[in-house]
């Protein structure tokens, strides 16, 4: 994972202390109710640990990604064998379709799709269609500055969206209640809610206070090493 790609310029992250901090995600991920499937590591790929990337759970489907970064797209042969554990249905974007699932943000049975660098408007189509084909719905948000939708925005229930920079003043997102996350804590926005509970990174006392003014407990965990890899705490498992 030390070799992941990365635009962020915070060097290479520290082997042994990812490692540690993964535990402690899995750990609050158990505090909250979930049970935790880790999968086997992929030496091949090393994003691999960003696997919400490369699927999309939905109540009644997964739909399998075609990551949008090439070096990548092997990371699908893993995850569908082990998605077809829990779902009958299993859907897939084809090329030249490329969606990546985090840009995707579920609220209720309506999933925000943001088209940027690794997620196309062929993609984003694909996937529409198939969430109505089972009585779901989809619609694109334009990304301008972040890597993924979910960089800058989070849905945390009761029509709260947690959201920072371009997100504020999207027109998409006017219909909800925004806590808004001041930029120097800009990572912070991407956090999630699990059971009642929003996992937060640690380190950001701002937003972590702003959730808890919402009225929502939350836990802080450190994820400084995937950081380094443009990653946060939703990229790191698939949660449904």
């Amino acid at each position: 994972m030390v070799n992941g790609i990365t635009s962020a310029n915070l060097g290479k992250p520290d082997y042994e202390r990812a490692l540690h901090q993964h535990r402690d995600y899995i750990r609050a991920l158990q505090n909250c109710g979930l049970e935790v499937i880790i999968l086997e590591a992929d030496e091949n790929y090393p994003d691999s640990t960003f696997v919400e990337d490369t699927a999309l759970l939905t109540p009644y489907c997964a739909v399998i990604t075609r990551p949008g970064a090439e070096s990548r797209r092997g990371e699908i042969t893993a995850i569908k064998k082990a998605v077809a554990a829990f779902y009958s249905q299993i859907e897939t974007i084809e090329a030249p379709g490329t969606v990546e699932a985090g840009d995707i943000m579920q609220v209720g049975s309506h999933f925000y799709i943001g088209l940027s660098e690794r997620t196309n408007a062929v993609g984003a189509s694909q996937l529409i269609a198939l969430l109505q084909k089972y009585g779901m719905t989809g619609s694109t948000v334009a990304l301008d500055e972040v890597l993924h939708l979910k960089t800058g925005v989070a849905y945390l229930e009761n029509n709260n969206v947690l959201a920072c920079g371009e997100f504020i003043t999207k027109v998409e997102f006017e219909k909800f209640s925004l806590l808004q996350v001041e930029e120097d804590e800009s990572y912070a926005a991407n956090c999630i809610w699990v059971n009642g509970t929003v996992i937060v990174p640690h380190g950001f006392p701002k937003t972590k206070r702003l959730i808890e003014d919402a009225g929502y407990p939350t836990l802080a965990i450190d994820v400084s090493e995937f950081r380094k890899l443009d990653g946060g705490l939703s990229c790191l498992s698939l949660r449904f």
